[in-house]
This record gives structure tokens, sequence and C-alpha cells, in this order.
């Protein structure tokens, strides 16, 4: 009994001591912290011994810093000047003019001047969690096709690229009229759900955004098969989610395109999860083998390094340059050939009330036929599924010492 309790005793002890040490030295990191805040002609000769104590604290302050500054202009929106784009734009020109087998990456960049945010950028959708904003949810059916969508539709026309992977879920690369074949939406598109109990898997294409009641790891969109009465799930590949459908993801397409790939463009992507699937980027091969790199972004990347030519610049304003120096004509949206009218399937009668998002409708069915270009100007639309479901913005951060 008497050694069960000086166990006790002796745990309770260390268990008090290990708390007093981290309280100790949290009174010591917030003492340095304060006085390196401080110019150096205005410390104390006591806060100028506190730090000659407390080198190894010090050290380690100043390393944070230099840690967060790093991060900082990794951050920043980097612009180049008009002369400087316009050169790197024909430099551009001539790769994509000399490519046997072009691929184009293209992440949430492109998709900002249809109003959709971005994920990393200023007023990306993490950024905005990470300073713990919260992201409204509201309809993306209102979103249209890019000029940079176009662009991208127009050069595969022209033969100039071969093959699109894409991390947007926004589907307007589709809509865009981009066949399918040349696509690969890896993680997934918002206007798809399928019935994976259905051998093969049966897609249903929907002119609204299914999404509505799935989130992370809750993929039932509601909805039933209307072939097996199974309910139907989306397609979304959410953060820390891996992909397995065949269709949209198409990862066979992609991989296959990646192989045979002699240049690869990057198109307003951070590259932080792209660079993660390395079957994009055949680091297998030795360097002088692996296909040449030109990324289009204003912010930094982690491939970067890697790149024959790094674009700082807007996707729509990079890419009107090159439509000029191509000498090709840039296509515009029409509402009225979009793909996604003749892909769609109804919903079934007892299903018509299923959602409540928007409905993209062709145009002799749109309500508003106002010719006032004020009201005619895109509604602003902000997160909806992206928003919602990815576990990492939304866990709290634990706080350390």
């Amino acid at each position: 009994m008497d050694a069960g309790v000086s166990s006790r005793t002796q745990r309770k002890a260390l268990s008090k001591a290990k708390i007093l040490q981290r309280e100790s030295e949290r009174e010591v990191f917030r003492l340095v912290g304060r006085v390196l805040k401080k110019p150096e002609s205005q410390r104390s000769e006591e806060e100028a011994a506190a730090l000659l104590l407390h080198r190894d604290t010090v050290e380690e302050l100043c390393k944070r810093q230099v840690r967060r500054n790093v991060l900082k202009r990794k951050q920043e929106e980097v612009f180049d000047g008009v002369d400087e784009l316009k050169n790197k734009v024909r430099q551009l020109a001539v790769a994509v003019k000399q490519a046997s087998h072009l691929v184009v990456y293209t992440g949430a960049g492109i998709s900002t001047a249809a109003s959709i945010p971005d994920y990393r950028g200023p007023n990306g959708v993490w950024t905005q969690l990470q300073k713990g904003r919260a992201i409204s949810s509201s309809d993306l059916s209102k979103a249209e096709p890019t000029l940079t969508h176009m662009c991208i539709k127009m050069l595969h026309k022209e033969k100039l690229v071969k093959h699109v992977v894409s991390q947007n879920c926004d589907g307007l690369h589709l809509r865009s009229g981009l066949p399918r074949h040349a696509l690969s939406e890896l993680h997934g598109n918002m206007f798809i759900e399928v019935c994976t109990s259905c051998s093969p898997v049966r897609e249903y294409v929907r002119l609204f955004d299914v999404t509505e009641r799935t989130s992370l790891h809750r993929h039932g969109t509601g909805r039933k098969c209307s072939h097996c009465g199974a309910e139907l799930r989306d397609t979304i590949v959410h953060f820390g989610e891996r992909g397995t459908l065949e269709q949209p993801l198409n990862w066979r397409g992609a991989t296959e395109a990646a192989k045979m790939a002699d240049v690869i463009l990057c198109l307003g992507s951070s590259l932080k999860v792209l660079k993660k699937y390395t079957s994009l980027w055949c680091m297998n091969r030795p360097a002088s083998k692996r296909p040449k790199l030109y990324i289009v972004n204003l912010q930094w990347t982690p491939k970067d390094d890697l790149a024959v030519l790094k674009i700082h610049g807007k996707c729509d304003d990079v890419m009107r340059l090159l439509m000029e120096e191509l000498n090709l004509q840039i296509p515009a949206y029409n509402r009225a050939d979009d793909p996604i009218f003749t892909l769609a399937t109804p919903l079934q009668l007892e299903e018509v009330q299923s959602h409540s998002r928007e409905v993209v409708a062709p145009p002799n069915d749109q309500n508003d036929c106002s010719d006032d270009p004020e009201e005619q100007k895109p509604t602003s639309v902000q997160g909806g599924w992206f928003g919602r479901g990815y576990g990492k913005g939304r866990q709290k951060k634990k706080k350390v010492a």
C-alpha cells in the first residue's frame, strides 16, 4: 500500500515539475520576445544581460522570425512589368509552337475571373480559414468559362495542347467545350453525380451543383439511381481523400499525358497539392529527360526552381498575349453551345425538389433579358463545396509553446 502511494506521489511530483518547467520556458520566451522587439539602443542593462543568458532562446526566436518572413514572401503576389511580361510570353509562345506534346495543368487561379475565389491568394479560401474567417456558401452555377478556359479549348482544337489536367471542381473546362477525353478533373466535377453500385459506374450530369449536402467523407447526394435505386454520390475529392473514380477524374489520361509530355504549362496553381502527385512530374527520369516546365502564377510555387520560365501575371492577361503571339482568335463563350445541356440527365419527377441550387439555364430560359450592361455584370459567388468538408482548414490550431 505504501509503495503504491509513494509511486503515485512520485508521478504527481514529476508531472508538476514538468508543468512548472514548461511555464518557466514560456516565461523566458515571452521575456526574450519582448526584449527583441525593442531597438538595441533602447534596451536596459538587465534586458541585454537576459539576452546573453538565454542565447538558445534568442536563436530559436530569430529562426522562427526568418521562417515567418520567408512564408510571408511566398504568399505575396508579384506582377511582372508590361515589357517583361510580353517578353516572357514570347518565349512561352515559342515553346508552345515547338512542343510535340504539350500538357496543361490548371488550378483555381484560372477561375478567379469568373468570381470563384482561389485557395491561397490574398482572398483565397485557405487564407481566409487560416485567419479564422468563415467561408460563406453560395451558388457557383452562375460562373461561366473565363478567357483562359476558352483559350485552352482553342489551343486543343488547334492541336497545340494534347491534354488538360485540372484541380478545379467548377466544371468550367467541360463547359468551355473541351472534349472529355482530353480532360482529367483530378478533384471531381460539381455538376456530376454517379452510381457506384452500377457496373460500370453510371454517371449523371446535372445542371446544378450536386454537392449541396456533401462534405468530407460524406458524399451521398440524396438522389437515387434511376436504374438500380442506389443512392448517388458526388465526385469531389476533398483534402485528405483519395480519388478512385475513373471519371471525371481520368487519372489514366493524366498519367499517360505526363509520360508523353515534352512541355508542361502550369496555369494558376500553387502546385502545393499537384507536386505530391509524382506520376505527373516524371521525377524518376534524369533532369535532362523531364518535360520542360513553364509556370504562370502570381505567387511562389514549390516547382519554381525547376521551371524553364516563371511568369508572374494573371492567367487571362498572359493567355490573351499568348494567343496574339500565336495569331489565334479567342472564341467567346456562348451559353447556347454549352455542352452541359446535351450531357445533362433530367431529374426524376420526385427529385425535382431535391436541391435548392440555382439551375444553369439555356439562353431562352433565362428570366433576366435586360440589355442594361450594369445588370448583366456577373454576380460574385463565394465558397460552396470548397468552403466545407476540408478537415485541414476546419481544425483548430494547437497552441505551441
